[in-house]
């Protein structure tokens, strides 16, 4: 039986007896966990504890990368040395998601809590608060934030503003509930530079963004009635841009912009087009990513999830493909 939620009393006591804390979120941060890293982390320190964000490296992080307060997040590799009384993971469905660099240092620490709201999470810490309707953790921490009366600036408003509006896709997907847009309001309260934030996030690529971009349109593949679409891009096209995956995250939309589109594939591979290729997986209802996803170990929501093969670009892609047929007559 998997572990309980706990409430946020409880969460926020666990955290005020801490002294020094570690916080993490998944490898690869997307807005919703480096915000999430960036917004407690500030909090917890502007509360008066000794909070250290981490993450394995502090390159490559997107859009979210514009936000203040990024410098003050350490590599895990920085902090190996330094000893916590409490590990905090954000945005983090399983143990096995965090950085590997993190991992060992989690593994150190007694106590620990995960905060989350993919409904796949297993539960791995001490104490456990997985909100599965939730838009984004962004917003489970801001209920816990506001539980806490932890102080609250426009730092951690706009930390929280970019988890909520890059996991709500700025309010429009079905994760979107009466909860959300009170958080979105509470958090315009702390002038949170709206305007900016979405211009910095969806009106300014980069030229290798949109390289990137334009190679993965080149590799558009459909079904006749367009249900069924991907693009790929390789370990190469990132090798030769310059590239990384945060410079690659709208690259999904491509497909899953096609009229008639169901499911959306985006296959890309890794350094050296070594044996490992990573999936991302958009669907419309009534079709669940996840599941898809959790044939080949991923997991994530319903509309959007991910998984990793560690096979060559193509033998993953005729996997996964095959697995998409016999997964979508689940649902006819």
């Amino acid at each position: 039986m998997r572990p309980k939620n706990v409430s946020l009393a409880a969460l926020a006591e666990a955290i005020e007896g801490a002294k020094h804390i570690l916080i993490s979120g998944h490898v690869r941060p997307d807005g919703d966990a480096l915000g999430s890293i960036l917004a407690l982390t500030h909090v917890l320190n502007e509360a008066g504890k000794d909070a250290t964000g981490v993450l394995d490296s502090l390159d490559g992080l997107g859009g979210p990368g514009l936000l203040e307060g990024i410098d003050t997040l350490k590599t895990s590799e920085s902090v190996k040395r330094k000893t916590f009384d409490l590990f905090i993971a954000v945005d983090c469905a399983s143990f096995e998601r965090l950085p590997g660099g993190v991992q060992p240092l989690a593994e150190r620490i007694e106590r620990s809590v995960n905060i989350d709201h993919h409904f796949t999470n297993t539960r791995f810490a001490t104490l456990n608060r997985v909100e599965g309707e939730a838009s984004s953790t962004g917003e489970v921490l801001w209920r816990l934030i506001r539980h806490a009366r932890w102080p609250m600036d426009r730092l951690a408003a706009e930390a929280l503003w970019v988890a909520l509006i890059t996991d709500t896709g700025r309010f429009a997907y079905d994760s979107t509930g009466p909860a959300t847009l009170r958080c979105a309001s509470e958090l315009l309260k702390y002038a949170v530079r709206t305007a900016y934030i979405n211009d910095k996030l969806y009106c300014s690529f980069s030229p290798v963004s949109v390289e990137l971009k334009r190679r993965a349109f080149a590799t558009l593949t459909f079904t006749p009635d367009c249900s069924i679409s991907s693009v790929t891009l390789t370990g190469k096209d990132f090798e030769e841009t310059g590239g990384t995956k945060a410079d690659a995250e709208d690259v999904i939309e491509i497909p899953r912009g096609l009229l008639g589109n169901r499911v959306a594939i985006f296959y890309y591979g890794a350094p050296g087009d070594a044996a490992e290729t990573r999936i991302s997986i958009r669907t419309r209802a009534p079709l669940d990513a996840s599941v898809l996803a959790a044939k080949f170990g991923g997991g994530g929501h319903i509309r959007a999830a991910g998984c990793t093969i560690d096979k060559p670009l193509d033998e993953a892609k005729a996997l996964f493909s095959a697995a998409i047929e016999e997964w979508i007559k689940e649902y006819e």
